[in-house]
């Protein structure tokens, strides 16, 4: 699959980040109605970024994003609106969940895929398995 490029008044760009994010401690709560409300909330974020959802799969204890950004905004802005919205959100939507200390861990996985690698990432994502 080919992606389009972004042309704006003085750039043209294709920039994908694969983006994985863990939970406080490994603990395996992404699932069920908790995995499906947090698809929702990073489809609103990424959407206020004017950023493009290419896959995504939520794990129970860790989360893969690939997802197509535009040059003005840093993976570390996007990295930090998706874990403090949905941390905030989730926590007041699921009590198991305000008991934790916190969502997620402060770190992250980034790497950089350009249009030839891009379908082999998502192949990737979308084959991963629960365990």
């Amino acid at each position: 699959m080919a992606q389009k490029y972004r042309h704006k008044i003085t750039s043209v760009s294709l920039i994908n980040y694969h983006f994985v994010w863990i939970t406080r401690r490994r603990r395996k709560v992404l699932g069920g109605n908790i995995a499906q409300r947090l698809s929702q909330l990073i489809a609103e974020v990424v959407a206020k970024l004017d950023c493009q959802i290419i896959a995504q799969e939520i794990m129970p204890d860790h989360v893969h994003l690939f997802l197509n950004s535009p040059t003005n905004i840093s993976p570390d802005q996007i990295m930090f609106r998706i874990k403090g919205y949905s941390s905030r959100v989730l926590r007041l939507e699921f009590p198991i969940l305000a008991r934790m200390p916190s969502m997620w861990t402060r770190a992250y996985f980034i790497s950089t895929a350009g249009n030839v690698s891009s379908d082999t990432i998502k192949r990737y994502i979308e084959n991963q398995t629960s365990t």
